[in-house]
């Protein structure tokens, strides 16, 4: 028999002729086996084990109208927090039936897009998305094929479900934290004001130093990206100046900047915290390992992926006319690690 078997990937035909049954059989069989006798269903099983066959997704999503994956594409996956989201999400969508496809845009606008016309194309279910500026024409492309899309770590338009972390909060926290530490000239590490995260967390700041009353001086460097790289090359002149010319405090808007930063002062012979605290502001566990672990920000990755992907299904079951799009907040938390212990 199996010298027979094609070359080709199997089709469910293939699966029918093998097995002596019929394709609405092998169809039942896959979709609905409590419909097929005992017997008959061993016949199919069988066959599929001999050749291999995989079933087309796609084809049965053009069949039955109905998708069970859904996708999720976020700025990086090298930043902890997003595959803490990831695994909140994925638990959720797994116990109501549904897989979780997930694609990185490598904080790539253009590459971000790509992957929503991805998932678009291949039909999902709905998009968990984690931008870093605003995709209204990402959310309007799904949203005009009737796919629901859920923004996560963006507060972006009303005319989608989001959940948001307080990112005021988170550097409102951070710059707290330093300055109850003893800190009076603080130094903020960061990207472009372009990414809305980093707009608010320089808010939070703000207010937290107008808080302390003129007795906290502040000043801003812009790094080149929000990488350890751009960390470890921003600090450079800091760490190489007279240590009365130096920040007492290091407030890094990501804690791979931080990370960078870190290195970049022990590799100048600043001692870290003996010398200078830091502080990071996103609770990435790549910053955990080292002599020096990171304070920092939580930001509840795994509370946002359930939060998110329930609001997905929610819209998903909830007739369109009876759906109403909501705003979630979840709030920060301050991890103290020995970057900021003396």
């Amino acid at each position: 028999m199996t010298d027979q078997l094609p070359r080709r990937p199997a089709r469910i035909s293939d699966v029918a002729r093998l097995a002596g049954v019929s394709l609405g059989t092998v169809s039942h069989a896959l979709n609905h086996p409590s419909r097929v006798r005992p017997a008959t269903l061993e016949r199919v099983n069988d066959a599929i084990r001999e050749l291999g066959f995989v079933r087309n997704a796609n084809a049965s999503t053009l069949a039955t109208g109905r998708s069970t994956n859904i996708g999720m594409v976020a700025i990086a996956f090298g930043n902890s927090m997003f595959v803490d989201i990831a695994r909140g999400a994925q638990r959720v969508a797994r116990n109501a039936g549904y897989n979780l496809l997930l694609a990185g845009s490598e904080d790539s606008y253009d590459t971000q897009g790509q992957f929503v016309q991805f998932f678009d194309e291949a039909r999902v279910a709905g998009l968990l998305l984690a931008p870093m500026e605003d995709s209204s024409e990402h959310v309007d492309r799904m949203a005009s094929h009737g796919r629901p899309v859920v923004l996560m770590n963006y507060d972006g338009p009303e005319d989608a479900c989001r959940v948001v972390v307080d990112n005021e909060q988170v550097g409102y926290l951070a710059a707290r934290h330093l300055i109850e530490r003893g800190c009076r000239r603080i130094t903020v590490f960061g990207g472009g004001d372009q990414f809305q995260p980093v707009q608010l967390r320089r808010r939070g700041i703000a207010r937290a130093i107008e808080e302390a009353g003129g007795a906290v001086e502040v000043d801003a460097v812009t790094t080149d990206g929000l990488t350890p790289a751009a960390g470890e090359a921003a600090v450079a002149p800091i760490a190489a100046a007279a240590p009365d010319g130096r920040p007492d405090g290091l407030l890094c808007l990501t804690d791979a900047i931080a990370v960078g930063a870190i290195r970049g002062l022990q590799a100048a012979g600043v001692d870290v915290p003996g010398d200078m605290l830091v502080m990071g502001c996103d609770h990435n566990t790549q910053s955990w390992d080292g002599d020096v672990t990171l304070t920092t920000v939580a930001m509840r990755g795994l509370e946002i992926g359930e939060t998110a992907m329930g609001l997905l299904l929610e819209e998903l079951t909830t007739p369109a006319s009876e759906h109403a799009h909501r705003r979630v907040v979840v709030e920060p938390r301050l991890e103290v690690r020995s970057s900021t212990t003396r």
